[in-house]
């Protein structure tokens, strides 16, 4: 649990085990809790990997980011984190949702230094209007269950999840609501209006393993739009998840398990 200081922001970071860096990005609006509840019961079984937990500017813990205007700059400071924690070495990265397009600019700025990456959910097109969606639905009710939350608190749930059951309320509530109220609003709203790079991404052939994991039922970022990156990362794989909305993490988290494992097989 600690603090790195880069030119725009003071950011959190927690850091687990020893070996080859990775470093862990959430998405928009919650904080490392989530890539941690996600990741952690994968690394508990795995030795060999530095797992560095980062709260994006905005969110969580990290502090004095408030000069941060836009996409570009959120992604110059994740980048400084990386040089300051990880000077002159290679790593990987692991991230979802808007992290997703976090990891995509790494790649393009330090595609030497990149040694693979996993992307969960993640965002594609920063414009909402230009994705192209499933609509939302539910397939695994547990009523008996929904009928125990609040009215408020069973709206929530069912917006963003497929599966709706205590096991996946418990982790929404414990990895990613907590971060959630913690985040700073104004600031997410301005970034949300500066969202897009203002330079291109996916341009250059990736030829690093990779993993894109996305949800049929993903309403939020969607699946069909990963495939436009095929030809870019040609040692992807890319999986589409049935029963799986933008926490597939939790909804799916064997599925997850079993992908991350082979991925980093495939970089061993």
């Amino acid at each position: 649990m600690s603090y790195c200081q880069v030119q725009k922001a003071n950011i959190y970071y927690e850091e687990y085990g020893s070996g080859t860096p990775i470093v862990m990005i959430h998405g928009f609006s919650p904080d490392h809790r989530l890539m941690k509840g996600c990741m952690e019961p994968i690394f508990q079984e795995r030795d060999g990997y530095r797992r560095i937990y980062i709260d994006l500017p905005g969110m969580g813990q990290t502090k004095g980011y408030e000069t941060i205007q836009n996409s570009d700059e959120m992604l110059q400071a994740i980048i400084q984190f990386i040089d300051t924690l990880l000077p002159d070495q290679s790593f990987l990265l692991a991230g979802q949702s808007y992290a997703g397009y976090i990891i995509r600019g790494i790649i393009a700025k330090k595609p030497e230094r990149v040694m693979g990456a996993a992307l969960i959910c993640p965002m594609i097109l920063p414009n909402h209007s230009e994705r192209t969606l499933p609509e939302q639905t539910n397939i695994e009710v547990d009523h008996e269950f929904l009928a125990t939350l609040t009215e408020e608190e069973r709206e929530d749930f069912k917006g963003i999840h497929v599966k709706l059951n205590e096991y996946t309320w418990k982790r929404y509530r414990e990895e990613v609501v907590v971060g959630l109220k913690v985040a700073d609003p104004a600031f997410l709203e301005k970034i949300s209006g500066a969202y897009g790079y203002t330079f291109k991404i996916d341009q250059e052939v990736f030829e690093k393993p990779c993993v894109f994991i996305t949800g049929r039922q993903d309403h939020v970022t969607g699946y069909k739009d990963v495939y436009d990156l095929l030809d870019k990362y040609p040692r992807a794989t890319f999986l589409v998840l049935d029963v799986a909305g933008h926490n597939l993490h939790i909804e799916q988290g064997e599925l997850l398990k079993v992908h991350i494992n082979e991925w980093l097989d495939r970089l061993s």
